[in-house]
């Protein structure tokens, strides 16, 4: 990576970085792994003392809620995702405090939905929530209300909150951590072949082309497509976008030192794009 570019990564002052069920958990059983989330709460802790701003955006609450009540499949019926989402919320939050403070840090949890953002009184509520949160050095921890809203699971993809929580913010900067390096100019789990592509500009057909709607996990909901859908969401709010694998959580402070593997999409700001005109466009 050019020195330009690293100097542009390095000048980013308010981050929001969005980390997949998938990534968080033991494939094997669908148990959180510890080690992975204690390096992300570590890693996030680092940027923080670097003077960064950070936001979370994490999803995993009716995974973790699953596995604790024993449910071995994904459950299928709202009044199901609801019960374990109102479990493995409280406990996801349970474990994230606990690791936030052994490194000295307080987080705090905001959960979100699309009515927050529609609603001109709601969403100034929640972005004045934000700036103090930031301004008492909170790491807020962001994900959608799925406990109480039909409305929101049925459409549901924290790709798409994490930009507009991006967006909500004036961040900088959105770095999605997946199952996969970037975007590829195919399935790389089908194509041997497929070549990772490093820097994006504009979003084109030939790239919605490449994105499929299909995620490597049951845990999920997000595939390459959300993540496009994120990024042009992030690029006209102002920010750029990064999609880099969560398999090794040091690849944030790998970004930040200009040598990571991924995807950058360059921000392009468009002061003629709202975010709530957005969502009423797209999402209702």
């Amino acid at each position: 990576m050019d020195t330009q570019l690293r100097r542009k990564l390095g000048a980013k002052k308010r981050i929001v970085v969005k980390v997949g069920s998938s990534s968080l958990q033991h494939p094997e059983t669908g148990k959180l792994n510890f080690l992975k989330v204690e390096r992300l709460v570590r890693e996030l802790c680092d940027l923080k003392n670097c003077g960064m701003d950070i936001c979370l955006v994490s999803s995993g609450a009716i995974a973790v809620g699953r596995t604790f009540m024993g449910m071995e499949k994904r459950p299928h019926t709202i009044a199901r995702k609801q019960a374990c989402a109102a479990v493995g919320q409280a406990r996801l939050m349970m474990t994230y405090q606990k690791m936030f403070a052994e490194y000295h840090q307080t987080a705090g949890q905001v959960l979100m939905t699309k009515n927050t953002m529609i609603d001109n009184v709601s969403r100034k509520n929640a972005q004045n929530t934000f700036e103090e949160l930031f301004r008492l050095g909170v790491i807020p921890i962001v994900n959608e209300n799925d406990t109480i809203s039909t409305y929101e699971m049925q459409f549901g993809d924290n790709d798409t909150l994490s930009a507009i929580v991006a967006s909500l913010v004036s961040a900088d900067l959105l770095i999605l951590l997946s199952d996969i390096d970037g975007l590829y100019t195919d399935d790389p789990r089908e194509n041997p072949d497929a070549k990772l592509i490093h820097e994006v500009d504009i979003i084109d057909e030939r790239y919605l082309f490449m994105a499929k709607e299909s995620t490597g996990s049951d845990v999920g909901t997000g595939g390459m497509a959300t993540k496009l859908a994120a990024a042009k969401i992030a690029m006209k709010s102002g920010a750029d976008m990064i999609i880099a694998n969560a398999q090794n959580m040091g690849i944030l402070h790998q970004i930040f030192e200009g040598s990571f593997t991924g995807t950058l999409f360059h921000a392009h700001y468009d002061e003629d794009f709202y975010i709530s005109d957005y969502i009423e466009e797209t999402m209702v």
